[in-house]
């Protein structure tokens, strides 16, 4: 279930928010059990079978964080990050290994297929940094195994992130407080990121999707750089916009999740920009990959040994394909080349122009199946194998699809932000409200009238 369903709209959403506010049970344990019960139906709705695997690797955390609070024992918290990083190998890596592995030895082994449980990265991103948070005193061990499995499942966040770690909500999950402004910043939030979803990402996703798979080979310099900026738009609102929902969701039940895009598109550099994209993952790594490995405070041959240890993990996390590895590996030399040199993006256009650049180039190689595809669709890009510069077909796209593409452009933005707080300091507060509510009825009425509804975090 995709809170951009009509299922999650008009049916889900609706009764877990009439029974969670019922005037008759109002305790925490009653909205806690109810909760994590939705929660378990969210995901059991797609995922019947691998619910059971979230289950157990709730028990075995909480069984193990039990263990870790009362001993400290850096063994106990060795076995529960390799359980969990076993489980992601088996679901999501070894079809893969296998597969490279076969090639190597002239065997085919691509009968070795496992289906990939929705969001487990997610879930175990989480499950892992619980395990962390204990073991390290930065929370409390969780002794109630009910409420533990809440933090996990909580279904805003459950299947896309953001990755909310367990000493972020530890509080909230037994002393939260609802409020109304809650409810109605959550409801604005929400639909926010619903009409992002809808009215946006999934619109340049049919653009995207059309000359990727189209046209590589077969088209003209334009049209490819078309399909790569719609794909980076597309990328943009598809997960921003899941992560606008899921805190709006979160607010209306008094949980308040930290932000996980602050602009992206804006930054003059692309350290920048990582410090403002998918920020939720950027510091999980951060915090228990890279300085625990040691940080920058090493030789510097440790310090690039621990960067590229950041971005090969990053890139793997995003999927089991070659695409995802050579993908986090760009980023860990770009990166290193801005820090070797001291670049700081001091110069406005050149910089906001170099790093967008480095950025769609990079989401072709994200967006690709393979890296010879990825190839020949760059070299499209830079006039190789193309048929023209530009051609008809180019300037077909770009007269029904313009409107779009510049209301996207100003979407990545704060502009419309800035506009709304103005407007709420004037006597035209109201607009905002009004606002909100065109952009809910126009992605309904697109949420039932469409069923083309992809998400690319989806399954990682």
């Amino acid at each position: 279930m995709v809170f951009s369903s009509t299922v999650f709209l008009f049916i889900f959403l609706p009764l877990v928010l009439a029974i969670y506010y019922n005037p008759i049970f109002k305790s925490r344990a009653f909205k806690n059990i109810f909760l994590l019960i939705a929660s378990l139906v969210f995901y059991a709705w797609g995922e019947p079978i691998f619910v059971f695997l979230m289950i157990f690797s709730i028990v075995i955390t909480w069984f193990l964080g039990l263990k870790i609070a009362n001993s400290n024992s850096k063994t106990v918290l060795t076995l529960g990050i390799s359980y969990h990083i076993l489980i992601l190998f088996v679901f999501k890596y070894l079809s893969f290994f296998a597969q490279q592995l076969g090639l190597l030895l002239n065997k085919d082994w691509s009968v070795v297929s496992i289906a990939l449980p929705i969001g487990i990265s997610f879930f175990t991103f989480q499950l892992m940094s619980y395990l962390f948070d204990v073991y390290y005193k930065k929370a409390e061990v969780q002794k109630n195994l009910l409420y533990l499995g809440l933090y996990v499942s909580l279904f805003p966040q459950l299947i896309a992130g953001p990755i909310v770690r367990y000493e972020q909500i530890a509080l909230a999950i037994t002393d939260r407080h609802e409020t109304y402004d809650d409810i109605v910043i959550g409801i604005q939030r929400f639909t926010y990121g619903l009409a992002k979803k809808v009215l946006l990402a999934n619109y340049l996703a049919q653009i995207a999707d059309n000359l990727f798979d189209y046209m590589v080979g077969n088209t003209s310099v334009a049209m490819a750089w078309l399909g790569a900026i719609c794909y980076t738009l597309q990328v943009y609102f598809d997960f921003s916009g899941y992560s606008d929902m899921a805190i709006g969701l979160g607010r209306m039940f008094g949980f308040h999740f930290t932000e996980n895009f602050n602009y992206p598109y804006i930054s003059k550099s692309v350290t920048e920009f990582w410090k403002r994209w998918h920020i939720s993952l950027s510091t999980w790594f951060r915090d228990y990959v890279y300085i625990p490995l040691g940080g920058n405070r090493v030789s510097k041959p440790r310090w690039i040994f621990n960067l590229f240890i950041i971005w090969l993990f990053t890139g793997i996390w995003h999927g089991a394909n070659w695409t995802y590895i050579v993908w986090g590996l760009i980023y860990f030399i770009v990166l290193l080349a801005e820090k070797f040199t001291g670049y700081t993006g001091k110069s406005k256009y050149f910089s906001h122009v170099y790093t967008m650049l480095v950025l769609i180039l990079a989401e072709v190689i994200f967006r690709a199946n393979t890296m010879s595809e990825a190839v020949i669709y760059l070299g499209n890009m830079f006039g190789v194998g193309t048929t023209s510069v530009i051609d008809s077909a180019f300037i077909i796209y770009i007269k029904s699809t313009a409107s779009v593409l510049l209301f996207s452009i100003i979407g990545t933005t704060p502009c419309f932000k800035n506009i709304m707080t103005r407007l709420k300091q004037t006597r035209f507060y109201m607009i905002e409200t009004l606002w909100v509510t065109l952009l809910f009825m126009l992605s309904l009425l697109q949420v039932v009238s469409s069923t083309y509804n992809p998400f690319i975090y989806f399954n990682f």
